[in-house]
């Protein structure tokens, strides 16, 4: 392998992941009052109610399908009974499904924050790259799904990028993995790691902020002042 394979298979994601790790950090001790997503509910609602429904709908099974097809050796898979047909059903069908409700959200979002100008003037220049990139990252990620894997059925990203990325997080990836892997699947894996890098710097970070503690929180209760 090159010089060049070595830097996008092997030193670009641990300094996506590096970036990462060290942003948030660096901005959760330096930035809190601005971890939060800015809200243009009250500029335009109906796109961003249907846009946000679709794409949180979509990519959480999306995020879920990822984990398991990259985290997950095959062979864990066929002990448990996934052959290769119910895997392939799995991962082109349902996850195609979740995967255009994801594009279509990032469609409506996308195309809300460039077209209409107040939502436009109070988007930050991360707002607009974020949005661009998770847009591509959502379509190549359908296109080598459905496209790719049409064209090149004999190819299986568990056999390689799977394989190559766990070798990531045992600090032993290995980069000629990637080599046979088609252009579009390299794309996506690539524009993956970039929004890794660009995340702690954007409004990506309320993900971690979920209100998970409202859920057994106490009621507030209001009452009526009596006045005299």
């Amino acid at each position: 392998m090159n010089m060049f394979d070595q830097f996008l298979w092997v030193i670009f994601p641990y300094i996506c992941l590096a970036v990462f790790i060290v942003g948030h950090i660096y901005r959760y001790r330096r930035d809190q009052f601005n971890w939060t997503a800015k809200s243009s509910e009250f500029i335009e609602k109906k796109q961003l109610k249907y846009g946000s429904i679709l794409f949180h709908l979509g990519i959480i099974p999306v995020i879920f399908g990822h984990i398991g097809g990259l985290a997950v050796p095959k062979s864990w898979m066929e002990a448990l009974g996934v052959n290769d047909h119910l895997y392939h059903i799995g991962a082109v069908y349902i996850g195609g499904i979740f995967g255009m409700a994801t594009l279509a959200g990032m469609l409506i979002l996308t195309s809300r924050r460039f077209t209409i100008k107040n939502v436009r003037r109070l988007s930050s220049a991360s707002d607009l790259i974020v949005n661009s990139l998770l847009l591509f990252i959502v379509f190549m990620g359908m296109y080598s799904t459905l496209v790719t894997n049409a064209v090149q059925p004999e190819f299986d990203y568990r056999e390689t990028i799977s394989i190559w990325f766990r070798g990531l997080f045992m600090f032993s990836p290995d980069p000629s993995l990637m080599k046979e892997v088609p252009v579009s699947f390299k794309i996506h894996v690539l524009s993956g790691f970039a929004i890794f890098a660009f995340w702690p710097f954007t409004r990506l970070v309320h993900v971690w902020s979920v209100p998970l503690n409202y859920v057994g929180r106490s009621y507030i209760l209001y009452r009526r002042h009596k006045s005299n």
